[in-house]
């Protein structure tokens, strides 16, 4: 399969192209490749898409910064084709060519005649909290979310049972109305939906007595979410059809849910890596030694355990040399995050931290005081800087 080619260039404007630059440029080139004028030729039809598919992304402001962060890949996430949700969803671009322009042409395309159309239910959107564990792992989780289900009584219809809805009178079934009107540029037909059946091409004659004719009522459902490993805060995924069901059987919206990282106590993100501090005592750090360090796998029956309790996770043994200076960082190759869906992973860092009673007992103070009159134990003098030394010879 072909690498996609970049958006931008296909819609040929740059990066930092405003939305209306890439609305006119789309406009542009949907003329120019729409297949009613390139009757035959595949190669002008496959522009057309991939036109459409350039325009919905870099118009749209967050799949546009995702795509600009990660490129194609971001788009699916890492997600795409794991339990039916992904990053994004492209729609005909047919259709979005008809809602932009109506059918300027004065004709339907060889898809066919579209008939009645159904309203699609609204998105949802949810945030969901991870801890850094379930990020660093993967995770499972049922989420009960409120919204509108279809009715029951009626099946989701709007009418009432034993009964028929009737043809719309103003489109007569079609779900749409038609203008033409005449332009030096040829004819052109604006096509709308009809405002009386909302673009069903039917109207209901004797509505549901549970949820009057709007073929839903409020209601909540129970969804698995099942979260790849590695994914970011900031960073969502849509679950198709999980959304509000539409009014009278139609489509159900998405259900967009964005993940956010709670804070660990134990340790920090950064990318892919993990950060862990950790506190030596100062005979500790200048003698060396080895340490035990804490990692993000939980030990067996650690599960129990609260999250700041070192005891409920897998250590790895460092060995921590002598003369070790606060700040210095130790690396564990893949202890840390790892890529959605990938095979790269991040690190464990270990940052040195010096530990600093804030009280001290008699003799503790008096072995203390006894130290910090060795000579080897004071920190060295630093040396004048040539700034310095240039102003003491000039006597200023």
């Amino acid at each position: 399969m072909a690498a996609k080619r970049d958006y931008y260039e296909i819609l040929g404007v740059s990066r930092t192209a405003s939305v209306e630059e890439i609305k006119t440029a789309y406009r542009k080139l949907a003329m120019k490749y729409h297949p009613d004028k390139n009757p035959g030729d595949k190669e002008a039809e496959e522009k057309f898409k991939e036109v459409a598919e350039a325009y919905e992304v870099l118009s749209n402001p967050e799949k546009r910064a995702q795509y600009d962060r990660f490129g194609h890949e971001g788009l699916r996430g890492g997600a795409g084709g794991t339990g039916g949700f992904d990053f994004t969803d492209f729609h005909d671009p047919f259709s979005l060519f008809e809602e932009m322009f109506g059918d300027i042409f004065g004709h339907r395309t060889s898809r066919g005649r579209r008939g009645s159309r159904h309203t699609r239910g609204q998105d949802l959107q949810m945030k969901l909290r991870l801890s850094l564990e379930e990020i660093a792992h993967g995770t499972t989780k049922k989420i009960k979310i409120k919204k509108q289900v279809v009715c029951e009584a009626c099946g989701g219809t709007g009418q009432k049972k034993g009964s028929q809805p009737i043809v719309c009178p103003t489109c007569n079934g079609r779900g749409e109305v038609r203008q033409v009107s005449q332009s030096i540029f040829g004819r052109f037909v604006n096509v709308s939906v009809c405002p009386h059946c909302r673009g069903e091409g039917k109207i209901i004659s004797d509505p549901c007595d549970v949820c009057r004719g709007e073929g839903r009522v409020t209601g909540e459902e129970t969804i698995t979410l099942n979260i790849p490993a590695g994914v970011e805060n900031g960073q969502y995924m849509t679950v198709e059809g999980k959304g509000h069901a539409g009014p009278r059987g139609g489509p159900a919206g998405d259900l967009h849910v964005i993940f956010e990282e709670k804070p660990h106590p134990l340790f920090t993100r950064h990318g892919r890596d993990v950060v862990y501090e950790l506190y030596l005592s100062f005979p500790q750090a200048a003698l060396g030694g080895d340490v035990e360090i804490p990692t993000l796998e939980v030990r067996k029956g650690g599960e129990e355990l609260p999250e700041e309790d070192p005891n409920r996770y897998k250590h790895v043994k460092i060995h921590i040399p002598a003369g070790t200076q606060p700040g210095r960082v130790f690396r564990l190759r893949n202890k840390g995050i790892p890529e959605v869906n990938g095979y790269q992973k991040g690190d464990l860092l270990v940052q040195v931290k010096l530990w600093v009673p804030e009280k001290l007992s008699d003799r503790e103070r008096e072995l203390l005081e006894e130290l910090n009159e060795m000579e080897n134990l004071k920190p060295p003098k630093k040396s004048k800087s040539f700034f310095q030394r240039f102003k003491e010879a000039l006597n200023i």
